[in-house]
């Protein structure tokens, strides 16, 4: 199957470089173009878009209100939107996986690390930048954009449908790990661990990989490091 693309940011030499390399694979097709937030929600119910590249600081509605926009609509509930910012350490980045964005990726990162994005994302199992996993999802969390310091009473009674093996590899992926990992961790398969992660996020009411993190934060499971 080929991955629809959709490109979301205001400046065209960008959009136009992402397009030669998105272009370039035999798995992957640029769809759309977007300068704005309104264009890209627009451009993804049009061209039934799997992936948005989604920028954050874009004129009149920006990046996080279109992410919004679209986690909300249940016409585009397989589109995944995967944030492009040019700084990794910033606080719309924790707003915009809240609002339902799979995960973020800096301008900055080489072209592999977008293509795998793509993929990763594409494939449900979005998570984070290779440059934004460990501890650095715990301190923009810390940091938080709402300031809330208490765990949310909502997400800790819902924890309670979880078993404990569910538990434990939510745990697991809040640390940035991925599938294999967890499973050599906990000395289980990587089907098994999947089986868990599915469960979990069915359980939870989460898109995908990256609210998991956000979810286990938020309630209080697992709390960011104080470096």
């Amino acid at each position: 199957m080929t991955i629809r693309v959709l490109l979301a940011d205001d400046q065209a030499l960008l959009r136009s470089a992402f397009r030669v390399l998105v272009d370039s694979e035999p798995d992957m097709e640029v769809v759309g173009e977007a300068s704005d937030g309104a264009e890209a929600v627009r451009l993804a119910k049009e061209e039934r878009a799997d992936v948005v590249l989604m920028d954050i600081r874009m004129p009149g509605t920006d990046g996080l209100a279109a992410t919004r926009m679209i986690s909300a609509d249940p016409s585009l509930a397989g589109v995944r939107v995967v944030i492009l910012t040019t700084f990794e350490v910033d606080d719309y980045v924790v707003q915009s996986l809240r609002a339902g964005a799979s995960g973020f990726l800096g301008k900055g990162s080489e072209p592999e690390e977008l293509l795998n994005a793509i993929r990763v994302a594409a494939g449900g199992e979005a998570l984070l930048s290779p440059a934004a996993t460990k501890g650095l999802i715990a301190r923009f969390l810390a940091q938080g954009g709402s300031g809330d310091a208490e765990p949310d009473p909502a997400r800790t009674e819902r924890l309670a449908a979880l078993t404990g093996r569910e538990r434990e590899v939510l745990v697991q992926v809040a640390g940035g790990h991925s599938n294999d990992e967890i499973a050599e961790r906990l000395e289980v398969s990587p089907l098994t661990v999947k089986t868990h992660v599915n469960r979990a996020m069915a359980k939870l009411g989460a898109r995908d990989r990256a609210q998991l993190v956000v979810i286990a934060y938020e309630s209080g499971l697992v709390r960011p490091r104080v470096e």
